[in-house]
């Protein structure tokens, strides 16, 4: 995920160092009617079908997904996000990051309407390389030469020794593939007015490839990944719905997410659900589709049951969490170890008096879709019902979980401790998100370039660069660590055992691409399922 500072520069044409850095390349520019344009074709349609159906088939035993799948086979650009980078809620229509990315390659791949047309870059991961326009593969080495030589040698010496003193549209589209990212509409760059575009897209290449996290030489495997957990005493963990999905509790917006079970309902933009403008207009709205995302009470998943052992042993420097259905209290991890970015269903506040009641007490209005009302606002509110002239607000006396809608700032808390945690943190695992969502998003590329980072996900994320990846379910993921790292690191939930089988015979780590540090976790014996863990 980009920085504010990259979202700022890519969405403005005029800012003056964007205007600095494109004027060396304008210079290797002949603007002239007898500039050739060659046509280029979107190779990434036709080189992807390997790495999309091997995604697909580690999927189709899923009935729901985690929030990571969104940004691989399903989706093909950055989500819709209700966080604006400063942390104040923004509207449904802005995405968290101008920056696009897609994973695999495939024709049919739906994006929202407000990202389809933000931004005019793809970040290619190197494992899926376009091809050039000689119509061979640009090779992984390729691109990583031409990314080490820019950020070595910065980016004059980088232009000087790539781009010929009189460059065409050719040359300059040439480079950006090398680079390893894509122009959105690769296809119009045939027509001859669109030479300063290639140009403007060029330098936001240039920033994205320079802003990108070099991996650390010494964590590339999984061996390292246990060496890290085992000496760390400040772990930053970041996590997503990924983590709940067992639990029958739907992520957002994967295929088979929430807002995809919304759009089966016909409802038109289905964010509007999380629109504060629309619960005080008409709260029934929310009401009538919150059952679908209350969780299940007392109880948690192994991956929550890892976050508690990390604490246990002094280990947790904080989580910060995406998720709102509160699971991590049930796990026992202390309000000073949790950062709830987007609130959760903990408590719920009086729309009208602010009068707060614990979140388990609208539980039961929530499960039968109807609308809880505030005690303290109950008189007057019947009042106005029976009155023929009193005017009362839809949402007069109604009762909100403390989660976080579009219009909302985010809980203080996260502004208040972030910046001292990204100083103290020792170690990063991100765990069951796709790192869409601003500003939890823009942690990973905080921390100080010398800390390792780890990701535990159902799909690899492209868009950032984590020195070990561990794709497969969370649980999963979990269970194979703990029973690595011996027994002092047994999990205290009942279905541990189950998943790891004895002496961990069911899971099995798999090499899914060395260069990339990719590697995944494999359950021989699918179908368990996250349950209350004291049954």
């Amino acid at each position: 995920m980009g920085n504010e500072k990259d979202i700022v520069l890519l969405s403005s044409d005029s800012d003056q160092e964007e205007e600095r850095t494109v004027e060396p390349v304008a210079k290797k520019i002949k603007l002239s009617e007898g500039v050739p344009h060659k046509h280029f074709e979107k190779p990434f349609m036709e080189s992807s079908s390997d790495h999309s159906s091997e995604t697909s088939s580690r999927d189709s035993g899923s009935s729901s997904g985690d929030e990571s799948s969104s940004g691989s086979t399903k989706e093909a650009g950055v989500n819709v996000s209700p966080y604006k980078g400063n942390g104040e809620a923004g509207t449904k229509d802005e995405v968290s990051d101008e920056l696009h990315y897609y994973g695999n390659y495939t024709s049919d791949n739906p994006s929202t309407s407000a990202s389809s047309s933000s931004s005019s870059l793809i970040t290619v991961p190197e494992q899926s390389i376009p091809k050039s326009e000689e119509g061979g593969v640009i090779s992984r080495e390729v691109v990583s030469e031409t990314r080490n030589f820019l950020k070595e040698h910065g980016t004059m010496e980088f232009l000087n020794k790539h781009l010929p003193e009189t460059a065409s549209s050719e040359d300059l589209l040439s480079l950006i593939l090398k680079l390893g990212i894509l122009p959105r509409e690769i296809s119009k760059f045939n027509e001859k007015d669109n030479l300063i575009e290639l140009i403007k897209i060029l330098h936001r290449a240039m920033k994205r490839v320079i802003s990108m996290r070099t991996r650390l030489d010494d964590v590339y495997s999984v061996d390292h990944v246990l060496e890290k957990i085992k000496s760390a005493n400040r772990v930053l963990l970041i996590t997503g719905a990924g983590i709940s999905t067992s639990l029958g509790i739907p992520d957002f917006r994967s295929s088979q997410g929430f807002y995809s079970q919304l759009q089966n309902l016909g409802l038109s933009d289905p964010q509007e659900v999380f629109d504060l403008d629309f619960f005080h207009t008409d709260p029934n709205i929310f009401y009538s589709i919150a059952y679908m995302i209350l969780p299940p009470e007392k109880t948690y998943t192994p991956m929550h049951a890892f976050i508690r052992l990390l604490q246990d042993k002094g280990k947790l420097l904080r989580n910060y969490t995406q998720n709102i259905d509160n699971l991590e209290m049930y796990a026992g991890i202390e309000k000073d170890k949790l950062v709830q970015c987007h609130g959760s269903f903990a408590t719920a506040t009086c729309v009208t008096c602010k009068y707060k009641v614990n979140g388990e007490e609208i539980f039961s209005s929530i499960r039968e879709k109807v609308i809880p009302y505030c005690p303290k606002c109950d008189k007057t509110r019947k009042k106005l019902l029976n009155s023929d002239d009193g005017y009362m607000p839809e949402s007069y006396g109604v009762m909100k979980p403390d989660i976080t809608f579009f219009g909302e700032s985010l809980p203080s808390r996260f502004h208040d401790i972030i910046r001292q945690d990204l100083a103290d943190c020792d170690l990063l695992i991100s765990v069951g998100t796709s790192l869409k969502v601003a500003p939890v998003a823009s942690i990973v590329e905080s921390i100080p370039p010398g800390i390792p980072q780890v990701l535990l996900n159902r799909d690899p994320i492209d868009h950032c660069s984590f020195d070990v990846t561990i794709l497969g379910y969370c649980d999963d993921a979990a269970s194979y660590l703990c029973n690595r790292l011996g027994e002092e690191w047994n999990l205290k939930h009942s279905l541990y055992d189950k998943i790891r089988g004895p002496n961990g015979e069911n899971l099995t780590l798999v090499t899914v691409d060395e260069a990339n540090r990719y590697y995944e976790v494999v359950n021989s014996a699918q179908g368990v399922k996250s349950e209350n863990p004291e049954s």
